[in-house]
């Protein structure tokens, strides 16, 4: 494993009264930080802080600078990111500022699950935090993000890429159009991007500790099973991005993958598209 991206429990104790290290918990359940938090751990909510409020698409730089400022976010801060769902969200925040390029990002190792296992205390206390001035940074949208039209072109060129669906089964068949125990909504037509294979996001993690498989066992996914080529471009979908992000997130910091990007526009976008190509099973 990656021990420079990806830290344990222990190294998070260690680290609690660091000032240069600043928590970061990112959920999907908005109760979760509330209910209880690792003591100084901010919460930056992936609608509220990230997005655009008004067109489908992240902050740019300005506003992103005003956003880590508010959260005394520096450029050199050593950013953990963690929460619930086995990180799902806690790798769409990690990747998000990465495509702002800041520099030192990681990801608690089972999230909080894992620190819930360990019986390790939990707040519900919000420190203040002093405001910084976190410098502006253009976002860069090519070194770990692919658009739609980019994609397209690939696909009608068939382009040398390998193309992972990270999905459920039902999802990827075209049978649902989001994941079981969520609304059946969010696209006209289903089915996936054709070439795509299904390699599910949660085949990563251990789903009884929330911690990510090891190295030997994520290359017996990956390598053995699907194939994939590590000097070969890989791109990663889901439904919106957050899944696919969890899988960029393996692919490119535990696997040692050169070139792999999350098509966040993923099916919302694809299975809205008129006249996008899809399979179906």
């Amino acid at each position: 494993m990656n021990s420079e991206i990806l830290v344990d429990c222990d190294w998070v104790q260690e680290r609690l009264n660091d000032s240069k290290v600043i928590l970061v918990e990112s959920n999907e359940d908005l109760l979760q930080y509330k209910s209880g938090h690792i003591k100084g751990a901010i919460e930056i909510d992936w609608v509220r802080d990230l997005n655009n409020q008004l067109i489908r698409d992240y902050l740019d730089g300005n506003h992103f600078a005003n956003v880590c400022s508010r959260f005394g976010i520096k450029r050199d801060s050593t950013l953990v990111f963690y929460g619930d769902k086995h990180n799902w969200w806690a790798c769409f925040a990690f990747w998000v500022f990465k495509l702002f390029s800041h520099p030192d990002c990681r990801i608690l190792n089972g999230g909080k699950l894992a620190w819930q296992k360990k019986k390790l205390p939990l707040t519900s206390e919000v420190e203040d935090r002093k405001v910084t001035s976190y410098p502006v940074v253009q976002r860069d949208d090519k070194t770990d993000r692919i658009l739609r039209d980019e994609l397209l072109s690939k696909i009608r060129d068939q382009a040398d890429c390998h193309l992972i669906d990270v999905r459920s089964a039902d999802e990827f068949s075209g049978k649902r159009l989001h994941m079981e125990g969520y609304p059946n909504e969010g696209a006209l037509r289903g089915g996936h991007i054709p070439g795509a294979l299904n390699v599910p996001w949660g085949r990563a993690v251990d789903q009884e500790t929330g911690l990510f498989k090891s190295v030997e066992q994520l290359k017996e996914i990956y390598f053995k099973e699907c194939k994939l080529q590590v000097d070969r471009e890989v791109i990663a979908y889901c439904r919106i991005g957050e899944r696919s992000s969890h899988t960029w997130f393996v692919l490119k910091y535990l696997l040692g993958f050169k070139n792999v990007r999350n098509y966040d526009g993923s099916w919302t976008e694809w299975g809205n598209l008129v006249g996008a190509p899809i399979e179906r099973f």
